[in-house]
């Protein structure tokens, strides 16, 4: 997985410290990785961000509980898959994505059938996406 080749899109500031202390661990294990903070407001402010803030060249993942589950395993294979494709994670607000943000996404992705605070799936996803680094280069971190 190429760290360059993806973006996280989040509504939404990191404000406890011992999140952000996280994020930046791994934003240091992934060089070129971006998170793009956007301002949150009505959940139709919040899709009109978020529109503007995707790339023409990008593939939306929208980040939701209805989402395909993956293990970690399967998350790196499918990164794999992906090969060069551009990929811009979208981490909804408070009240999620709106029904034409979901329409738009190539890819639904669930962290969990569980409900998270956006700081959480933050944290959450950039570790997993570490993760999937990891079990492509065979690194010890991840231990099936």
């Amino acid at each position: 997985m190429n760290s360059s080749r993806c973006r996280i899109i989040a509504i939404g500031k990191v404000r406890k410290t011992w999140v952000q202390e996280g994020i930046e661990l791994y934003r240091k294990r992934l060089p070129g990785l971006t998170i793009v903070e956007l301002r949150d407001g009505t959940p139709e402010k919040e899709a009109e961000l978020i529109r503007q803030t995707l790339r023409s060249d990008e593939w939306p993942v929208m980040l939701m509980e209805q989402g395909e589950t993956l293990t970690s395993i399967s998350l790196s294979e499918r990164l794999r898959s992906l090969g060069s494709q551009r990929l811009a994670f979208v981490i909804g607000g408070a009240d999620g994505l709106t029904a034409e943000l979901k329409a738009l996404a190539h890819w639904k992705l669930s962290l969990s059938p569980m409900t998270f605070p956006h700081e959480l799936a933050r944290l959450l996803l950039i570790e997993q996406l570490f993760r999937a680094q990891a079990i492509q280069q065979g690194s010890p971190y991840h231990r099936a």
